[in-house]
């Protein structure tokens, strides 16, 4: 379905235009890395939307408006080559199948090529079994997922897929370099916003103007855009931090994700090209800040009372990292010319892996309205198109908050009454065919009413 997808949707070929006439910035699409681009030597510089914010979801954003015709601008406080580095983030994501349809509609696939690997199975369990004697690996009580369940328009398709985000970025970054009526620019910081009038306004800290109808805010969050627009938002941590690090081991994976709960949070082992995981290892703050710059002799002897011993041999690859994990929530989506996507709208626990995938779900449903507001003649800004988008994405994003932060506060717990019951209700889940299969494309992004892109269609 996904390669099928890929040459159906050739998106060089398909793109409508808005207006034949629109006003060329660059015509290479190159990134700016200076103060300032002497091709945008004016002071003010208008495009159709601005977006605050050039990482995953931003660039997923940009390609995704770009797709429904629209003239985009990506402005990042740090250069697009320092985010590439093997340093700069450790961590993985998991892609939704549904997902990685639009990444195939987008061109984004295809650059990816070799570094994604798919998910073919998930397997959930306790990872200390109730009667206490063992310590890693699965346990016995198991809900299990499988792409072989898959029917209908599903069927082929893998759970998912594992990709290393600086490979992500990377073939973001070069799908949207490609792309002539997308605009990149960094290093620059927008250091003012302004929403009044007929068009928004970001001043950049190299003097520079830009204005367009709408701005998007996908800063993370921390959004700067959100900020100023006075959105307010909340939220909670947990006591606990994610230690990430890849790991390389001796049996193949065969495309098996395990996540296994422990006394402190989730043990996510998730499947990379080869005989490479990527880990999600929750501990508390201060273990995780001692695991992440612990000696190597430690960290692997830890590591292999966690993992287990059914992949065989293990071996830590390159640096570890450990962020705090917390849970966020805005109080409005949409201000006055004003949008938020990703991590400045909703910041979830990764228990699910849905952090990313909401993100790109955010910019598919931006995409379609964008692209139905255009073809009315209307202002793209248009408030009751803003509304709609915020309708359709709150309810599937509160939908996943409410349901990550029950995860947590039921996995995250050591208690033996709680941990039987847990295994046992897994167990029993697990035997219902209709039900297992129902979570697992809910977790895929292919229930409900699904934006164009999601089914691998332009908006």
């Amino acid at each position: 379905m996904v390669q099928n997808s890929c040459a159906r949707t050739g998106i060089q070929n398909q793109r409508a235009k808005r207006t034949a006439a629109k006003r060329r910035i660059l015509a290479t699409g190159q990134a700016v890395f200076a103060s300032y681009d002497t091709a945008m030597s004016t002071s003010e510089t208008e495009f159709d939307v601005i977006l605050s914010g050039g990482g995953l979801v931003g660039l997923t954003t940009a390609l995704a408006l770009d797709s429904a015709g629209l003239r985009v601008c990506v402005v990042d406080a740090l250069p697009f080559e320092t985010q590439l580095a093997n340093e700069f983030d450790g961590r993985s994501s998991a892609i939704a199948f549904a997902n990685m349809r639009m990444l195939c509609a987008l061109g984004v696939a295809k650059r990816l090529g070799e570094h994604k690997g798919p998910i073919n199975q998930i397997l959930v369990s306790d990872g200390r079994p109730h009667d206490g004697l063992r310590q890693g690996g699965p346990g016995p009580f198991l809900l299990h997922f499988d792409a072989d369940e898959f029917s209908g328009k599903d069927a082929g398709e893998p759970l998912g897929w594992m990709v290393e985000n600086r490979h992500m970025r990377m073939a973001l970054l070069g799908e949207a370099r490609s792309r002539k009526d997308i605009t990149l620019i960094a290093p620059v910081r927008a250091e003012h916003f302004d929403f009044k009038g007929s068009k928004a306004k970001i001043t950049l800290s190299d003097g520079r103007i830009l204005q367009a109808p709408l701005i998007v805010g996908a800063e993370g969050r921390n959004s700067p855009a959100r900020k100023a627009a006075g959105i307010r938002s909340h939220g909670w941590g947990y006591n606990q931090w994610g230690v990430v690090a890849t790991v390389a081991h001796e049996q193949p994976h065969n495309g098996i994700a395990h996540e296994y709960f422990l006394p402190h949070g989730p043990f996510a082992i998730l499947p990379l090209p080869g005989n490479r995981s990527s880990l999600v290892w929750t501990e508390t703050p201060a273990a995780a800040k001692y695991l992440k710059s612990a000696p190597d002799d430690f960290f692997q002897a830890e590591l292999e009372r966690r993992f287990g011993s059914f992949l065989g041999a293990l071996t830590p690859e390159g640096p570890r990292w450990a962020y705090p994990l917390t849970l966020m929530v805005v109080e409005k989506y949409i201000a006055p010319r004003l949008v938020l996507v990703g991590d400045a709208a909703h910041g979830m626990h990764p228990i699910a892996g849905q952090g990313f995938n909401a993100g790109i779900r955010d910019a598919a449903a931006l995409a379609d309205v964008m692209a139905q507001t255009v073809r009315a003649g209307l202002d793209i800004a248009d408030p009751l198109a803003l509304e709609r988008y915020e309708q359709w994405r709150r309810f599937d994003n509160t939908a996943l908050l409410a349901a990550t932060e029950g995860f947590v506060r039921l996995f995250s717990n050591d208690l033996a009454p709680i941990r039987l019951l847990r295994g046992l209700g897994m167990a029993a889940v697990d035997k219902i065919g209709p039900a297992r299969r129902f979570f697992a494309r809910e977790a895929g992004g292919g229930v409900g009413a699904l934006p164009n892109l999601l089914q691998g269609e332009l908006p």
